[in-house]
């Protein structure tokens, strides 16, 4: 049982791994044995976070990536196929939108676009782009961070929202597409303390949240990690084509 969780020798891609959760899901997966590629725009904090990796033992290596340019995720792909060798995990974690800023009678076609491109569109391709290299390894998962907002309903977050739904129906398809080898899951996290949330949380929503929380707290980058880890690992090895909500048991909202 305790080789599981092992992940060693395996290569992973994080998107958006410069910070929040796709920091600590690279880091949690580098402590386990992976190599990790860490993808952002940010090309500072993904080598701050390679820097970090690198005291694991494994091998680490930050690359510069817009999910949205066909040209740079060709180019992560092929600078991990030339660095470590193949690619075994994908953890599609960049993304974002409005959430709760999206007055829906004041969305434009161009920002709805940007948001699926974002959200959405990036996974097709560079799951696209993966998917040969797991199979010729013979070791295959694809993990999609997508939201609790993909299942709730609230206000002023239509596209994020559906973009995220989008997300998790696209996940059930990919996983009957891409087996046996490849096995396909997604997260949804609920209110998870990153830079992001911290920004526009006060006392009072907090209070709110918690109210429908069962576990009364908020969530951590570390405990979407562990979900990630969970999924890449061996330990998941029967389990495809499925939402893991890591959400304490209840739906936060904004407003």
């Amino acid at each position: 049982m305790e080789n599981y969780y092992d992940v060693k020798g395996l290569t992973a891609i994080i998107t958006g791994g410069g910070n929040g959760i796709g920091k600590e899901s690279a880091l949690i997966l580098a402590k386990s044995g992976a190599n990790v590629v860490i993808s952002d725009l940010d090309l500072d904090a993904a080598e701050l976070v390679v820097k970090e990796s690198l005291s694991f033992g494994i091998k680490a290596i930050a690359v510069k990536c817009d999910v949205t340019n066909e040209g740079d995720l060709e180019n992560l792909v092929n600078v991990t196929v030339e660095k470590m060798g193949t690619v075994n995990i994908l953890i599609n974690n960049a993304g974002g939108g409005g959430g709760g800023r999206e007055k829906f009678l004041e969305l434009s076609l161009p920002y709805i676009q940007k948001i699926f491109m974002l959200n959405v569109f990036s996974i097709y391709k560079l799951s696209q782009l993966c998917a040969p290299h797991m199979i010729k390894s013979n070791y295959g998962s694809i993990i999609n961070i997508s939201s609790m907002a993909g299942q709730m309903a609230t206000h002023n977050m239509s596209v994020y929202g559906s973009s995220k739904a989008a997300v998790n129906q696209l996940t059930k398809y990919m996983a009957v597409d891409l087996g046996p080898i490849i096995r396909v899951n997604a997260i949804a996290p609920g209110a998870i303390k990153t830079n992001a949330l911290m920004s526009v949380l006060t006392p009072e929503i907090e209070t709110k949240m918690l109210s429908k929380t069962p576990l009364k707290k908020l969530g951590e980058t570390e405990d979407i990690g562990m979900g990630v880890l969970y999924l890449a690992s061996p330990m998941s090895k029967w389990i495809t084509g499925q939402l893991l909500p890591i959400n304490g048991g209840g739906e936060q909202e904004l407003d």
